[in-house]
């Protein structure tokens, strides 16, 4: 029995226990969303991790993307990142692999991460079509195996793998809306842009759309969760809530609908790069059109401008995406658009989506989202420097910063030294 049947079947199981209490929320609230389709549990039914709920009224969860390429393959360095990531308090990780023995890179990153590993199961369906077909000729597309894919899914499934972005809304009448007007970025996702050129070039419905009940028969197994991927998010601010990205998203509401039916968790994933002033806008048409299922953001970035800094841009998207009711955020590197991540780059990614979730955790109200500041704001009265950096997002950082520099006293900080209003103050009441 999965958590959608047990909950049905009005059964609190010992996941939604123990989401409840990670929580500070009552277990019959987790069972409730569930049944609901508003709340997932990721944990694959075979992995012996902690689970982690995400989903309507709990805390904003923070997913950091490792992973190889072509151009940097080192399983030493991907295990380095995952470490940091989640020592950095990433609360999910995906392994985006694309070079290098991916098989066993998802074996050791699974092997070695206590927390929810998701994947791209098309990176590795189209593998041997292009090691055949050449990976700088576009007509490894051609060699393409559907069947394959429905393959490393199942396997995939059955290592572990606790979620899957699988991009069954990108159909070809959604290709058809796409092309009805310019985009200037066309299509920018990996996952997007490869099943969208082999059904171009094949002029075949996406295999994962047409097989969707196949795909839900391999997912609920393992109780895996499935994340709906937008293949048609908006590569830059132009591209924006545009029909295209409208027309996936209705389907991926049509697509949730049938999951929750069939007793497959399910989250839907969004946008990419949005203006400000229309995150909230995409946050609200996605609950909306997808019947409240849990939200998954990627940034959003709110500039296209900022090379070396996408993870502010991301952070300041981030936190009112999650204010407006978004429910996981995959972070962004300052490396975004330029390279593969380093593991500096992985630390401040997470640290600075950590804070975008909290922010927007604060704005929405989540149960003791306000007990962390509160506390840190007593100590910095009482100035009590131990225990303000254990209030921190980043403890190492603060206590570096704070003793980078002499002190004449060390009650206070170099800013503003003799002149500081904490300790003149301190006989106020």
């Amino acid at each position: 029995m999965n958590q959608i049947e047990a909950a049905i079947n009005n059964i609190i199981t010992d996941e939604m226990k123990y989401c409840a209490e990670s929580e500070g929320v009552p277990p019959e609230k987790i069972r409730s969303d569930v049944m609901n389709g508003w709340t997932v549990i990721t944990k694959n039914a075979v992995r012996d991790i902690k689970p982690l709920a995400i989903g309507k009224g709990l805390k904003t969860k923070v997913n950091a993307n490792i992973g190889s390429s072509g151009d940097s393959c080192s399983i030493e360095e991907e295990l380095e990142k995952l470490f940091t990531a989640v020592k950095s308090g990433a609360d999910a990780v995906m392994d985006l692999s694309t070079g290098g023995n991916i098989v066993e890179f998802r074996r050791d990153i699974l092997k070695n991460c206590a927390v929810p590993v998701g994947t791209v199961p098309l990176y590795e369906a189209f593998r041997p079509a292009m090691e055949t077909g050449g990976a700088n000729d576009a007509g490894f597309i051609d060699k393409f195996d559907p069947e394959y894919l429905f393959e490393v899914i199942e396997r995939q499934c059955e290592e572990g793998v606790d979620f899957i972005t699988v991009h069954c809304g990108l159909t070809l009448k959604a290709l058809k809306t796409m092309n009805l007007q310019t985009r200037v970025m066309g299509i920018v996702s990996r996952g997007g842009s490869l099943i969208a050129s082999w059904m171009i070039r094949k002029n075949r419905e996406n295999p994962l759309y047409e097989n969707y009940g196949r795909l839900l028969d391999i997912a609920k197994k393992n109780d895996v969760v499935l994340s709906l991927g937008d293949g048609l998010r908006p590569g830059c601010l132009c591209d924006a809530t545009d029909r295209a990205q409208i027309s996936e998203l209705i389907t991926l509401g049509e697509l949730q609908k049938t999951a929750l039916e069939k007793g497959v968790q399910v989250m839907i994933e969004g946008p990419g790069h949005v203006p400000l002033n229309q995150v909230e806008v995409n946050v609200k048409l996605e609950k909306s059109l997808c019947n409240g299922a849990p939200f998954y953001v990627l940034g959003p970035l709110v500039t296209d401008i900022a090379p070396g800094y996408d993870h502010i841009t991301c952070a300041i998207g981030g936190a009112v995406a999650a204010g407006a009711g978004a429910d996981f955020l995959c972070y962004v590197t300052p490396a975004e658009h330029l390279r593969l991540p380093s593991v500096s780059d992985v630390k401040d990614g997470v640290i600075a989506s950590k804070i975008a979730a909290h922010a927007g955790d604060i704005a929405k109200g989540v149960n003791k989202a306000l007990d962390a500041d509160i506390e840190m704001s007593r100590n910095r009265r009482s100035m009590n420097w131990e225990k303000q950096y254990e209030c921190s997002l980043d403890p190492e950082k603060a206590r570096e910063m704070r003793a980078s520099l002499p002190l004449k006293d060390d009650k206070v900080c170099s800013m503003c030294s003799s002149y500081c209003s904490i300790k003149l103050n301190a006989s106020f009441k």
